[in-house]
């Protein structure tokens, strides 16, 4: 449309205030295309459309005294709604400084802020340096809007060249990402300068350990029922309920205690593992309960098939990170059968942070491409071939199979890559659906493992010396 009268000046304000923001061509990203082209109020942004919109919202004021006008702020309005209706919004990308066109108006949540932070000052070598290092988290808190928060981690973790998994619920947010050292930096000071976690969320809630982007092989950000696939509703067991949190150091204590009074027989504690067979297989604190489950999603049922087991105990659990035991206490809280259910604060990512060589033995798994990480020498796992002490998995070498297996260098070579002797001889026989999506026939790692294992109390012994 035509602009006539005194909105032409407001456009030749609006203009000049958004080419004074432009980032030089020289300060550009140079892997691919132009990058940031504009930075204002520590905001980014690539598209013309939202450094627009930007200004159209927080800076009418300032243009109209550029202008000279009264009425300068509506037209800097009409000049964004004007420059937004010539691009397809089918062909924009949302503005870095936005995350994907959230720009905290038109009813969005006021507790979410959806700004990104100013990355003007790091050099794009130091932003996506390999040498870095892997984040995990969570936060449990009130979340009205998941499909924003999301849309905000998702910008979050691309503007900072992040990779990983986040899982954003109702209920709170769960992720473990990888970067440089600048990047996880910067996502851990905007993470806590998010009003959503305000009084929540705290420096202490990040582990991290050696790593980088490279630990996973994309970014993936989604909305779930749950933070953690417990499979039961939240509404039903809530992170709310959950057991006594106890520090590295009063956790140390408590094991301590445990396994002097286990070894004489007199001990009325359970020490539980609440992660997988795999996890606990390379490493678990010395005299644990560790259930031989495949799936969190299978802990509910395990508790309900030993509730004997736990009656009248003090129960003491661990997980890798802590977000597990929230709900696994919870839900082991409901049935009203334990004396006490305690957990370990940060779980043994933080256990192992202040005890390397503590009550912890073996490797800590970890859901990358690492596998494993370690604070100690120990192996206390084994080659499943030759039974020679080995804990570094790898994927069963069948095309469709995902589970893990430890097979030594010798082995390996000698071409035993495979998870069990169905995988190894048959390569996973394959059936072809309609949809042309793939079933894979079950192998002997599955067929074999019950999915809900019950002990057998009388028959369990605590060696306090493994």
């Amino acid at each position: 449309a035509p602009v006539t009268g005194g909105a032409c000046g407001a456009f030749q304000a609006f203009s000049l205030f958004v080419k004074a923001k432009e980032v030089p061509a020289a300060a550009r990203c140079p892997a691919g295309g132009e990058g940031v082209r504009w930075r204002c109020c520590r905001l980014a942004f690539e598209e013309l459309s939202g450094i627009h919109r930007h200004v159209a919202l927080q800076h009418a004021g300032d243009v109209g005294r550029q202008a000279g006008l009264a009425g300068a702020g509506q037209q800097a309005g009409l000049a964004a709604k004007q420059a937004a209706a010539e691009a397809s919004p089918s062909s924009v990308p949302a503005p870095a400084g936005n995350a994907d066109g959230l720009n905290g108006h038109s009813g969005s949540s006021p507790e979410i802020s959806c700004t990104l932070p100013d990355t003007s000052h790091v050099s794009y070598d130091d932003l996506t340096s390999k040498v870095g290092e892997v984040l995990l988290y969570y936060c449990y808190c009130e979340v009205k809007d998941p499909e924003k928060l999301c849309a905000w981690q998702k910008a979050l973790c691309q503007h900072l060249h992040l990779t990983g998994k986040v899982r954003v619920a109702s209920e709170g947010i769960n992720g473990t990402v990888g970067g440089s050292k600048v990047a996880t930096n910067l996502y851990i000071e905007v993470m806590l300068s998010q009003p959503l976690f305000k009084d929540i969320l705290c420096q202490e809630d990040f582990k991290s350990s050696a790593g980088g982007a490279h630990c996973f092989p994309d970014l993936r950000v989604g909305v779930f029922k749950e933070i953690v696939p417990m499979g039961i509703d939240p509404k039903i067991v809530s992170y709310k309920e959950t057991g006594i949190h106890l520090s590295p150091q009063e956790f140390h204590r408590e094991v301590e205690q445990y396994l002097s009074q286990a070894s004489q027989g007199q001990s009325d504690t359970v020490l539980l593992d609440c992660r997988n067979f795999y996890e606990s297989k390379i490493g678990h604190f010395q005299g644990c309960l560790a259930p031989d489950i495949r799936k969190f999603s299978y802990f509910p049922s395990y508790v309900d098939e030993n509730l004997e087991l736990f009656k009248d105990k003090r129960v003491l659990m661990y997980c890798t990170g802590g977000i597990r035991c929230e709900r696994g206490s919870a839900y082991l809280r409901s049935k009203a059968v334990c004396r006490e259910v305690y957990q370990l604060k940060g779980g043994i990512h933080k256990y192992l942070e202040e005890f390397p060589d503590g009550f912890y033995r073996g490797k800590l798994f970890v859901f990358d491409d690492r596998y494993a990480i370690c604070s100690n020498e120990d192996i206390i796992s084994a080659c499943r071939y030759c039974g020679t002490l080995w804990d570094q998995y790898k994927l069963c070498s069948s095309q469709h199979c995902r589970q893990l297996v430890l097979t030594c260098p010798g082995c390996h070579n000698k071409g035993l890559t495979a998870c069990c002797p169905v995988c190894q001889e048959k390569e996973l026989k394959v059936t072809s659906r309609a949809s042309g999506q793939t079933l894979k026939e079950e192998c002997e790692c599955t067929r074999r493992r019950p999915r809900v294992p019950i002990e057998h109390v009388s028959q369990r012994t605590l060696d306090a010396g493994k």
